[in-house]
């Protein structure tokens, strides 16, 4: 029995893999590979280089900034990241119509940061945890308003953005060589990260802007109110994924230690880097699976099937590479001296991908099937469940359920996810 199912997962992922061959996804994201190894090394030396000079329980409380800014962040996008894209490969060629889209987006962002920025100037007097560590992450939040990443998936020129990407980053991890050299300059590492951001969206939208040649436009009021009203809910689910990831960090900030906050982090980090792997291949497999899914909804699913088997291979096999050398990771990779907590965490957390990828074409089918109700009620849920454990956690300093904070939430997020693909098919049964 036992050798049959494997024989069939076998022909599962073999079959998912020929299906793949035959579009471009597996090129663009091998095109892409080299690149996002390179972010991958990148990170853990600039990570090894913060903790090395500031100590990890200081990396903790730069985290904890860093977190709160991209989640103000996500308000800044307003759910552009997703819509955008669409808008962008639906009219890439009529540079008018795209040029509606690229401005409508910046400007509805610009907006909303200047409505932020006044927010976060206005509560410089109420005790806040680390308001002037949060107040320093700003350019992070001002660099999501000339994000161009949507508009680039939308084009097709994921390895464009890459490569100026990186670039702009070891330019700012050099800026951190010269400047960080204590623990007293820790304010300034997410303004030196921040400000390297801005710099590079800024280059990537004057490429777009020479590139397809649009013209400059001011939105018009009712084009504001449609794209306001219809990423609201994209917004709020965004908010809500990303809260649920980062409310156990401000718990941590306001309830727990910093030793205990730096250790989370540190595994923190690692683990959002195999997300952002998963992110890649998500929007290399986007447009293609729209095309699939507009053809033959029946064909989509056994498409979207075949490929969770192979992206839950994959990931099974990262998972047991970071359990297992947890140590090794942790130091020397990145940190001058051994801990125990980090090497806990890592190793829970370890599986986190896994399950995440089990669950991304899901996430990709309900988008599809523009399922935004069932969606918000997976993030209300979801946030819920984390706001609870979270506090839990904390407050009784368990590291076990610390550590496995973001993989209970994942598991919960897969079981409701199945249950809104399955639950059409129960009611015809």
């Amino acid at each position: 029995m036992l050798n049959n199912n494997l024989v069939s997962l076998k022909q599962r992922i073999l079959g998912a893999y020929h299906q793949l061959k035959k579009t471009n996804i597996l090129a663009n994201f091998f095109n892409l590979g080299s690149i996002q190894v390179s972010n991958i090394l990148l990170l853990l030396f600039t990570i090894r280089l913060i903790t090395g000079v500031v100590g990890i329980a200081e990396f903790g409380i730069v985290m904890f900034a860093n977190r709160a800014a991209q989640f103000t962040g996500i308000a800044i996008n307003f759910g552009t990241n997703q819509s955008a894209v669409r808008d962008t490969a639906a009219n890439i060629n009529d540079h008018e119509k795209l040029s509606g889209v690229f401005y409508n987006t910046i400007w509805l962002r610009a907006i909303i940061f200047l409505i932020v920025l006044l927010t976060l100037l206005c509560l410089h007097s109420l005790p806040i945890p680390y308001y002037n560590t949060i107040l320093m992450a700003t350019p992070i939040v001002l660099a999501e308003v000339f994000n161009p990443l949507c508009f680039f998936i939308g084009i097709e020129k994921l390895k464009i953005f890459n490569v100026y990407n990186l670039v702009f980053n070891v330019i700012a991890v050099l800026a951190l060589i010269c400047f960080i050299k204590g623990p007293a300059d820790a304010n300034w590492i997410n303004f030196i990260l921040g400000s390297g951001n801005v710099i590079t969206y800024v280059v990537l939208l004057v490429y777009l802007l020479k590139r397809y040649k649009l013209p400059f436009r001011f939105p018009g009021k009712d084009e504001m109110i449609v794209l306001f009203k219809s990423n609201f809910y994209l917004t709020v689910n965004n908010a809500s994924v990303n809260l649920q990831q980062s409310i156990i960090v401000f718990a941590l900030a306001n309830w727990g230690s910093a030793y205990v906050l730096g250790a989370y982090t540190l595994c923190d980090r690692i683990i959002g880097q195999c997300r952002n792997l998963l992110i890649t291949l998500s929007n290399a497999i986007y447009p293609n699976a729209v095309h699939v899914y507009n053809a033959d909804k029946a064909h989509w699913n056994t498409y979207r099937r075949k490929t969770k088997y192979v992206l839950a291979g994959s990931f099974f096999a990262g998972a047991i590479l970071l359990f297992g050398l947890a140590d090794f990771i942790i130091c020397p990779i990145l940190s001058k001296q051994p801990d125990p907590t980090a090497v806990l965490f890592l190793r829970i957390m370890a599986f986190v991908p896994l399950i995440s990828a089990f669950n991304v074409l899901n996430v990709l089918d309900q988008l599809l099937k523009n399922n935004t109700v069932y969606i918000f009620r997976i993030a209300t849920v979801l946030l819920l469940l984390a706001l609870i454990l979270a506090f839990t956690a904390v407050r009784i300093n368990n590291y076990l359920l610390t550590g496995g904070f973001t993989l209970v939430i994942e598991l919960a997020a897969l079981l409701m996810y199945e249950y809104c693909i399955k639950k059409p098919a129960m009611q015809h049964a």
